[in-house]
């Protein structure tokens, strides 16, 4: 039965990352009324239908679920308010119309993967890691025109360990995430919170990562290198081509894995392999590659591709 003091909340997410928040509701017994995600999509050869993970989840909890193509459309927007929400809270999902985020009564809050005001954009995980960050964190903050840069509410630091790749950042900041969103909701709940204002110093953007910015310059440093493999593994990944002398062709090589080494004994770009291992040169020092994937191929050790791969007369660039 619903208790009268709980705040009627609709959540708004699409990926595995805002699953996480949701279910943390859920667990603290919050009254989630419904949930806003992405529309059911077709993709691959056989045009199988694909749905969030958001609606995965809501469907298994018997949740309510609107899925929107547009969400300044009268219909959305008279079923939205239907549900009389108090708060909206959203994780990981696409820019919303003022006529939604100012619907509810106590407001909608945003959960951000980073410390605002830094790392504000799409990609804050990845160029935390890129841009040798030791320190990162979530952030709770109320909606507002410009994205990303409503007051705070609540933040929370995560350590960025000399190892960490997108993915293994991605999966701490998912959980931490999840305890914010339900910390926020009980202070917005007991009228406890006091927001600050984001400051309007400098601070690091996240914009969105093309396939070029992925890219692999092997005229950079190793610690450059290895900073831009982990924060694009295991997506979207670093990459380079591989380039047949004898054969003027060129191939498509992700890496998600490497090891810096200590020599420098190779030219950028040159690959040697010596006892199934595979290393390439850079500006200062060399590096040995752990994992790859090679054009047409599936993702494998470099142990594994060596022993099916002649990497003879190649070299990357």
């Amino acid at each position: 039965m619903e208790k009268q003091h709980d705040l009627r909340i609709i959540f708004i997410g699409t990926p595995d990352f805002a699953v996480e928040s949701l279910d943390a509701l859920i667990a603290a017994n919050k009254n989630v009324v419904a949930v806003i995600t992405a529309p059911d999509r077709k993709s691959g050869r056989g045009q199988k239908i694909n749905t969030s993970a958001v609606k995965n989840y809501a469907l298994l909890k018997g949740i309510p679920i609107l899925q929107p193509t547009n969400l300044k459309n009268e219909r959305f927007l008279e079923e939205l308010a239907s549900y009389r929400a108090d708060l909206q809270i959203v994780v990981a999902f696409r820019m919303l119309p003022e006529t939604v985020w100012n619907m509810p009564s106590r407001g909608t809050f945003n959960l951000h993967a980073s410390l605002l005001p830094n790392y504000r954009g799409a990609a804050p995980i990845n160029w935390a890691i890129i841009n040798g960050e030791r320190e990162t964190g979530v952030t709770t903050f109320f909606l507002k025109h410009q994205i990303d840069t409503g007051n705070i509410i609540l933040q929370e630091k995560v350590k960025i360990t000399p190892n960490e790749t997108a993915g293994s950042l991605h999966d701490k900041l998912m959980k931490t995430g999840g305890n914010l969103v339900v910390k926020t909701v009980s202070a917005i709940q007991q009228n406890n919170i006091s927001t600050v204002a984001q400051p309007e110093s400098e601070s690091n953007e996240a914009p969105k990562i093309f396939k070029e910015d992925c890219r692999i310059d092997w005229k950079s440093t190793s610690e450059l290198i290895d900073r831009q493999v982990r924060g694009l593994s295991p997506y979207p990944t670093a990459w380079t081509k591989i380039s047949f002398n004898d054969e003027q062709k060129e191939l498509n090589f992700k890496i998600f894995d490497i090891s810096v080494l200590e020599e420098n004994s190779m030219a950028e770009g040159e690959i040697k392999v010596n006892e199934r291992r595979l290393f390439v040169g850079t500006k200062t020092s060399d590096l040995e590659i752990l994992d790859c994937q090679l054009e047409g191929k599936r993702k494998m050790t470099a142990k594994e591709l060596i022993n099916g791969f002649n990497f003879q007369n190649t070299e990357f660039n």
